[in-house]
């Protein structure tokens, strides 16, 4: 066994690992309450008429051993379009062996082919290991931005609202 990890993009037959990676990267994020994605939904919107995100698959020796799922965002400010890394997450056995490095190569690399302008994520403030992993990349914090967010009533709320 080589243990050097390989990439593909996934496919509709790879929507039970990703369900499983999300529901471990929400365990580790202490979030696992929150991560009601079922297997329908996901093949429908990663795999249906109109994909909505794309997700790359690690593996090491013909296991899953991560994913990446991210989506086209577009920067006003640059003109351009950009890739925004919606999840990475490395199942603990197989880190250290570069796959969230080569992840993020992967992805750097598409944004840099199809003329993007930026490719960013979020990360948990807590999260150091992770932190120092995107620093090591090359990553800078925007601290000067938060995250602003509105599900579930409060989503209903606002879109029902009148306008005035």
């Amino acid at each position: 066994m080589s243990r050097t990890p390989t990439l593909r993009a996934a496919v509709r037959e790879d929507v039970p690992h990703i369900l499983a990676f999300i529901r471990e990267l929400a365990e580790y994020e202490r979030l696992a309450h929150e991560a009601v994605a079922t297997e329908a939904q996901l093949a429908e919107h990663l795999f249906g008429p109109r994909p909505a995100a794309e997700v790359v698959i690690a593996e090491v020796d013909g296991e899953p051993a991560g994913f990446a799922l991210f989506f086209t965002s577009f920067s006003t400010f640059v003109g351009l379009p950009g890739l925004y890394l919606e999840d990475l997450f490395v199942r603990p056995r197989f880190r250290g062996l570069g796959v969230g490095k080569r992840l993020m190569i992967d992805l750097a690399r598409r944004a840099v082919e199809r003329g993007y302008g930026r490719f960013e994520w979020s990360v948990l403030d807590w999260n150091e290991p992770a932190i120092r992993f995107y620093r090591s990349l090359g990553a800078l914090g925007q601290d000067e931005w938060t995250v602003q967010r509105v599900t579930g009533e409060a989503l209903r709320r606002l879109a029902a609202a009148p306008i005035d």
